[in-house]
């Protein structure tokens, strides 16, 4: 036990979902206002489990909290990595935020490309593991936390997520735990008075529908676009339509689009290849405008098998990248022109992989894009692009309570017939028909590998691509011959234009 007086909550970043029920557990009046009592929990459960505190939280969280009884500092992220954390050492001093950008800008911090990040970054297509695009800088990884002294950053792992099926219970019974959990989480959600309004994000898919129809979410959002084969809006606006509840969508244009995308790279701190960081940016701007808290349904696809590539067998001498990477080592070294032979791809996954050996192939891909794919890439565009538009974004399905029931299920009720994340589906049957519940997943697929091809548009893309900045990172010959290929139709080529693109925006506005 530690005194309460000789504990200061430093930072805290996210929102506690059981607060009432740790308020009556560490004595804490539940009329204050939401920041004090948010302090106080903190302040009290690291006096009561010090560093276990992250046992009894459950919500989003980036926390630093000083024990002065200790002469420690002690910075923690949530187990999943919803809200972002990094730190670096600077002066003799650690530095740290969610937000990358306060660091770089800190007194004494010289700026440095690392440049081992950017080959990785072209692989991915998102900053993958613990190094960051700064040398120097890093990013505390999803279920750890720093014990600082004063002299050392020492990291420790406290959680890693472990998948242990259970084979007593049928797809119905795993369904009915699904339902009941989801119902404790979305029942704390609804029951704080001091946030009474909230809106949600609404795709064509199941995870969205279910979240919005369980929850005391009044109305739906979506974002839509005039090429029909991109465009989920008229689907989520029949799901809004069956439950009875509002509904809005915000048609983006290329226009809007294309000038949204310096605002997200620089506020996203990092370079990220993925495009649809700018259209949710724009949908968050748009729902800014009549709520302030939103919905949104991440993780469970990762918890419960929700991509194809989760379904493909691979090879037994093989690693698992993760679920997403846009780029083989061989295009990588054709493009840069300063390749490191000894920066290799699986690195970042090689020592995680290894300890997953002997479980099911689901579990070993699962725990990989946990840790590395929906930290490094969904959560930094959900936390930061909300963030930067005034939005404080809940993922009621990234509740650790939900993967919990996910780590016990079965492959083979994850992944049944010609359904993923099967048990799931059940589940949210009860709040959904069934056209909704086992609709086939859609995705957040965006327009703009059409609209690169546009003259109307590609002007100021195409001038980054070829201009100085390129010049001294890439291969101008094998970059032009993947715009001409692309421009003559090769369309599968514009994930890795945008993803040079944004790398070369990103440096331009930070160096």
């Amino acid at each position: 036990m530690v005194n309460t007086e000789k504990v200061q909550v430093k930072y805290f970043s996210g929102y506690i979902r059981n607060w009432k029920k740790l308020c009556d557990e560490l004595g804490i009046k539940p009329d204050l206002s939401r920041e004090e009592r948010e302090a106080e929990i903190i302040k009290n459960a690291y006096s009561r489990w010090q560093t276990g505190l992250t046992g009894h939280i459950f919500g989003a969280f980036a926390i630093g909290v000083f024990d002065a009884q200790a002469g420690k500092l002690f910075v923690i992220r949530d187990q999943v990595g919803q809200k972002q954390m990094f730190y670096s050492v600077i002066n003799g001093d650690l530095v740290y935020s969610g937000d990358i950008n306060e660091i770089a800008a800190a007194d004494g911090f010289e700026k440095r490309l690392n440049k081992r990040m950017l080959q990785q970054y072209l692989f991915y297509g998102y900053p993958i593991g613990e190094e960051t695009f700064y040398e120097g800088v890093y990013k505390l990884m999803p279920g750890c936390y720093i014990e600082w002294d004063g002299k050392n950053a020492v990291v420790h792992r406290y959680f890693k997520p472990e998948f242990e099926p259970d084979n007593s219970k049928t797809a119905d019974e795993w369904a009915a735990e699904i339902e009941k959990v989801v119902e404790e989480i979305l029942g704390e959600e609804r029951g704080d008075a001091q946030l009474p309004y909230k809106e949600s994000f609404l795709s064509g898919g199941v995870d969205s529908s279910y979240l919005f129809a369980a929850s005391d979410a009044v109305c739906a959002n979506t974002i839509g676009y005039e090429e029909s084969g991109f465009d989920e809006s008229a689907l989520a606006r029949l799901t809004a339509e069956v439950l009875g509840k509002d509904f809005r969508v915000k048609m983006i244009s290329p226009e809007e689009y294309f000038e949204r995308i310096p605002t997200v790279i620089d506020k996203m701190g990092q370079p990220l290849g993925d495009a649809s960081a700018v259209a949710f940016s724009i949908g968050c701007t748009a729902v800014r405008e009549h709520a302030k808290v939103v919905y949104s349904g991440e993780g469970i696809d990762e918890f419960f098998g929700g991509y194809n590539a989760h379904k493909r067998h691979i090879p037994s001498d093989w690693t698992y990248l993760t679920c997403s990477h846009i780029m083989s080592g061989d295009v990588v070294k054709s493009i840069m022109l300063d390749y490191d032979e000894a920066v290799d791809p699986a690195e970042p996954v090689a020592e995680l992989w290894k300890s997953v050996q002997g479980q099911d192939e689901l579990a070993q891909k699962l725990t990989v894009d946990i840790s590395l794919w929906l930290e490094g890439d969904i959560y930094l565009n959900t936390d930061r692009t909300s963030t930067a538009c005034g939005i404080e974004l809940h993922t009621p399905f990234s509740d650790l309570r939900l993967f919990d029931v996910a780590r016990r299920i079965p492959a083979e009720y994850k992944f049944f017939e010609d359904f993923n994340k099967y048990a799931f589906r059940k589940a949210a049957s009860s709040k959904l028909p069934d056209e909704v519940a086992f609709r086939k997943k859609v995705g957040f697929a965006v327009p703009v590998r059409k609209w690169l091809a546009n003259a109307q548009f590609n002007l100021p893309i195409a001038e980054k691509l070829f201009g100085e900045t390129s010049q001294r990172f890439f291969n101008q010959t094998e970059l032009k011959a993947w715009w001409t290929r692309y421009l003559a139709g090769e369309e599968a080529l514009w994930s890795r234009i945008y993803a040079v693109y944004a790398f070369l925006l990103w440096y331009d506005l930070k160096f």
